[in-house]
């Protein structure tokens, strides 16, 4: 378990510590932004080799059982997480740029500004709870403690790019999801989504829980 959590501060601490801080500005200057990018790739493809290692091998203490009603909700719960990871491939905020964030918000973004980080914070969560176990909490928290983290750290570095765009970005959209929309500061437009996140995010969920066994060796609905 101790080689775990100190995989799991490694992961936490190159996407927070250094992607989500100051130092990330003094690694780019130091070295270059084409540098940084590409020794931030390797380190984080270390870390998340790191962390799976860790956590296969790491004993684990039962915490908690999720009975077959609540593991029905959590299956259920997966589906608008692949949605929203398919539809963030469209418009995210990491893609966005200066100039794009004086552009309307479109398709996903009026629903949250992190589509992907939110799909993968439901899916840390929605595994936290099913699994119950001790490495399971350590190895899915590091994932949802770097989503909830990197939500305000990139809005800081989109602010930082052009504050007066950003503020006029901001005002129109949400990290909550469906909280612009519900203070009438956006409006719902799932046509700008289009088909392909649903239907593809569809595909993906009913192939995984028809696989899960398979694939993970643990079944995603106990019968």
């Amino acid at each position: 378990m101790t080689l775990l959590i100190l995989a799991a501060l490694f992961w936490i601490g190159v996407h927070v510590g250094l992607s989500g801080t100051a130092l990330r500005g003094k690694a780019v200057a130091a070295v270059g932004e084409k540098r940084f990018m590409i020794g931030f790739s390797v380190t984080s493809v270390v870390a998340i080799f790191l962390l799976v290692l860790a956590w296969q091998n790491a004993e684990t203490t039962f915490l908690w059982a999720a009975g077959p009603g609540l593991r029905w909700v959590l299956a259920a719960l997966m589906l608008p997480a692949f949605v929203l990871f398919m539809a963030s491939h469209k418009r995210n905020p990491t893609a966005v740029g200066a100039k794009g964030l004086g552009e309307e918000p479109r398709g996903i973004q009026r629903i949250t500004r992190h589509p992907m980080l939110w799909s993968f914070a439901l899916w840390a969560a929605i595994h936290i709870i099913g699994n119950g176990d001790s490495a399971s909490l350590v190895f899915f928290g590091a994932f949802l403690v770097t989503a909830l983290a990197g939500m305000p750290s990139i809005d800081a570095k989109l602010a930082a790019r052009d504050p007066e765009a950003w503020a006029r970005f901001s005002a129109r959209t949400s990290i909550i999801p469906f909280a612009a929309i519900a203070a009438g500061r956006n409006r719902l437009a799932l046509g700008e989504i289009g088909w392909m996140p649903p239907v593809v995010g569809l595909v993906i969920w009913a192939a995984l829980l028809h696989f899960h066994r398979g694939i993970f060796g643990v079944p995603a609905i106990l019968m």
